[in-house]
């Protein structure tokens, strides 16, 4: 893979070499490559179906969980944030020790080790809210919980330049991997000024299936905005958004 230099950028195919643009600009490579009937019929290419088959999973989970936090990822999610979940999910199927290779999944795997995921990583919740809280997974009442005791924004909050106000976000959800369907609560503070005045508790619960058997993310985060004139616009186009998967309960 090589960068095309020059005015001129090409896209397309010229004899043996590709032209194309990706997040990293333009960029060339070589045809070639082994045909796909062989890859799915070779005994000798009896791993690279597997792995093929894990990463499709890793790519369907991941999705799926993006869709279930979608209304609180629209202002917040980097441009690479689609692969770098479906590189942690691999992890969490590659820890299925029920399961043959090709056939581990989400489910029997540690879903675990999703927590501590930043969704946007121009603005990680861990560099951005140092106020102290807490999560609450609650399986057989159905509530995941955010607890934020009082604290000051100005001293508690490494916001961006333009902030005058925030708020924070928490979303639970219930995910069915295996039937690919979800339930799924988003809350959310006021918006709040950050200013050398403390804020009262935040208390934020989400409600899902009581009882579920099902994994439960509670995801938590923070979003800023710029007051003009009376209205409160979102800060840059939520760049510096944050939002972490704080608290993961596999399955029951």
């Amino acid at each position: 893979m090589a960068k095309q230099k020059g005015i001129i950028k090409l896209k397309g195919t010229i004899g043996d070499i590709t032209f194309y643009k990706s997040q990293d600009g333009y960029l060339a490579r070589e045809k070639g490559g082994i045909e796909a009937d062989r890859i799915a019929n070779d005994p000798a290419f009896a791993r690279t179906r597997e792995n093929g088959a894990e990463f499709g999973n890793a790519g369907k989970a991941g999705k799926l969980l993006r869709t279930a936090f979608r209304n609180v990822l629209q202002n917040i999610a980097d441009n690479r944030m689609v692969g770098r979940l479906t590189r942690e999910i691999v992890k969490v199927i590659q820890a299925d020790s029920t399961n043959p290779r090709g056939q581990r999944n989400v489910i029997d795997g540690e879903a675990e080790l999703l927590e501590g995921f930043e969704f946007n990583r121009n603005g990680k919740l861990g560099q951005t809210l140092f106020a102290p809280f807490t999560t609450t997974v609650d399986r057989p009442a159905g509530t995941l919980t955010v607890n934020v005791p009082s604290f000051i924004p100005r001293n508690m909050i490494a916001a961006p330049n333009g902030t005058t106000h925030f708020k924070i976000i928490s979303a639970g959800a219930e995910i069915d991997f295996e039937n690919e369907v979800f339930v799924v609560d988003t809350r959310e503070s006021v918006v709040l000024p950050w200013d050398v005045n403390a804020t009262g508790v935040i208390d934020l619960a989400n409600a899902v299936t009581a009882n579920s058997t099902h994994p439960l993310f509670l995801a938590v985060g923070i979003e800023f905005y710029q007051e003009v004139n009376g209205v409160k616009y979102p800060l840059r186009n939520g760049t510096y958004n944050a939002l972490s998967i704080a608290n993961v309960d596999g399955i029951a």
